[in-house]
Order: C-alpha cells, then sequence, then structure tokens
C-alpha cells in the first residue's frame, strides 16, 4: 500500500473516533465508565471470534507479548479517557487527549533513537498550537476529569508508536487478526479488573437508546472496523504521520459538540482548526515540496 492511501486511513480513522466522545459522554449517562468500555470492546471481541475465529489460533510467544502490551496500553488509555470525559466537557476531553500528538516523536525517539524530520517538528507544534487555540482549555480550574485525560495522552502517544514498531514486517491477515484479538481480551481484562475495584459498590445499569447507540457505534465500528485498519495499515506511515492525522480528531468531536450539545465556536476557535490543518499539510506536504526545490535549483 502506498503511503498516501495509509494516511488517508489514518484521516478515516480520526473521523470515526472524533464521533466516539459523543457517544461515549451520552452512554456515560447511562451506566459506569468501566463497564461502559467493558460493553465496548465485549461487543467487539465476540463479534471478532464470530468472524474470524479460524485464524487466531495458534498464537507465538512474540506475537502474545506485543499483543498483551497494546492491549494495556489500549485498556488503560480508554478507560482514563472515559472516565475523564464524565467529569469534563467534550472539546476539552479531546483537545488534551491531542496532546499525544507531540509526544509521539518523543517517544519515538525514547524508544528507537532515530531523528525526527523537520518537517514533522513544525507539524506537531503547529498542530499543537491550533489544537490550543481551537479548544481554548482553561488550565487554571483543571479538574479529576481533565488529570485523568491528561494521564492517558501518555498511553495513546505509546501506543501509537508501539503499533507502528510491533506490525511494520508483518503483513499475513493472521497477524492483524491475533493482534486485534489480543488487543480486544486485554482491554475487556484492563475494564474489568477496574469495575470491580472502582465502580462495583456504586454500579448503575440503565438500558436505553443512549446506551444501545453507545455501544452499538463504539464497539462495531470505533471498536471492531477502526482497530483492525489501524494494525493492519499504520505501518504503512510513520507514528508522527500518524499522531498529526489523528490530531485533526478534537474538530470532528467538537463540531458534532454542535449539534448534540448546543455548542457554538468563535473566531480563534475556527482559526486554530486551521492551524492545526497547515501542521498536518506541513508533515505530510512539506518534504515532498522540500524536495521538488532542490530538484528545480539543480535543473
Amino acid at each position: 500500500m502506498k503511503q498516501y492511501k495509509a494516511d488517508m486511513t489514518m484521516g478515516l480513522i480520526t473521523l470515526i473516533w472524533g464521533f466516539t466522545f459523543i457517544f461515549t459522554k451520552l452512554g456515560l449517562e447511562s451506566t459506569n465508565g468501566s463497564f461502559l468500555v467493558l460493553l465496548r470492546f465485549g461487543l467487539a471481541l465476540v463479534l471478532l471470534l464470530a468472524i474470524f475465529y479460524r485464524k487466531i489460533f495458534p498464537i507465538s510467544k512474540e506475537t502474545l507479548r506485543k499483543g498483551i502490551i497494546l492491549g494495556l496500553l489500549y485498556g488503560g488509555g480508554f478507560v482514563l479517557q472515559t472516565y475523564g470525559l464524565k467529569f469534563t466537557t467534550v472539546p476539552k476531553s479531546a483537545f488534551i487527549t491531542g496532546l499525544a500528538v507531540p509526544l509521539v516523536p518523543f517517544v519515538y525517539w525514547f524508544l528507537e533513537r532515530k531523528k525526527v524530520q523537520i518537517f514533522s517538528k513544525i507539524g506537531v507544534i503547529l498542530a499543537t498550537l491550533g489544537l490550543w487555540m481551537f479548544s481554548r482549555p482553561d488550565f487554571g480550574h483543571l479538574n479529576l476529569g481533565d488529570l485523568l485525560t491528561l494521564f492517558s495522552t501518555l498511553f495513546w502517544a505509546f501506543y501509537v508508536t508501539l503499533m507502528d514498531l510491533f506490525t511494520k514486517d508483518e503483513t499475513k491477515l493472521n497477524f492483524t487478526v491475533q493482534m486485534v484479538f489480543l488487543q480486544f481480551l486485554f482491554i475487556c481484562v484492563v475494564s474489568s479488573i477496574t469495575f470491580f475495584v472502582f465502580d462495583y459498590s456504586n454500579f448503575f445499569f440503565i438500558l436505553d437508546s443512549k446506551l444501545v447507540s453507545a455501544v452499538a457505534y463504539n464497539g462495531i465500528i470505533a471498536s471492531l472496523f477502526v482497530t483492525f485498519i489501524h494494525t493492519a495499515y499504520q505501518k504503512f506511515t510513520t507514528p508522527v504521520k500518524a499522531a498529526l492525522i489523528f490530531s485533526l480528531e478534537p474538530i470532528v468531536a467538537s463540531i458534532t459538540s454542535i449539534f448534540v450539545f448546543s455548542i457554538s465556536f468563535s473566531g480563534l476557535e475556527i482559526m486554530g482548526g486551521l492551524i492545526m490543518i497547515s501542521g498536518v499539510l506541513t508533515s505530510e506536504l512539506g518534504p515532498y515540496i522540500f524536495r521538488s526545490h532542490l530538484f528545480l535549483r539543480k535543473n
């Protein structure tokens, strides 16, 4: 697969993920955060087993190791983000989650000691500035939800980076299915432990349209479909580029908030969105424009 197709796939993932903030916020009105995560990935796990059960076993020790690591990072990130969303707003949660973007190059350097390209660095700076302008976070009044979401960004940064390192040399469908299976399985383990430790004593469950729509969208589309294509295709791009494309997620989440929660946007927020897009374009097009310029100068 060509890199631009992989980047377009990351863009589709970003669009789908942006809507999950809305569905998660609505689902939290009907049950606890950890149980909502368990329902979401429990459904995705059952569907995965029903469709691909013949391609899951046997699992090699190396694949098991990679799947456990990604699953724990994925599960920890979702549990923290879901709990955080209960106490903060959708745009603010989306912005704080987007702070994983500037962390990815540093995580990539920490793990691989590979130099990050200058255009990626510039793109990260622009994307971070745009995120700040777009969501206008009030860091003078951080609450529990903001802090939990902030902590989740560490999980996301390591997850995106390790996803690239663990899958870049793998092309077989069986490997992709096994990795998705292990991620879902250990997310269910993490959310189950969290439920019994923190939520069991105050558990509540309301089976209504909000909960059903949240579990259906987040479980089938945003989990089963997205995790599968993410695991299969991120290896065809770079983790820094993937993170930059994912930085557009707050725009999707905030725009959908207009229709669901009647949130309006200012000129500053619109400008921030444009700067975020320029950050992505700088990372995407910068190297090609630079090489084209050198080519024209030589000729």
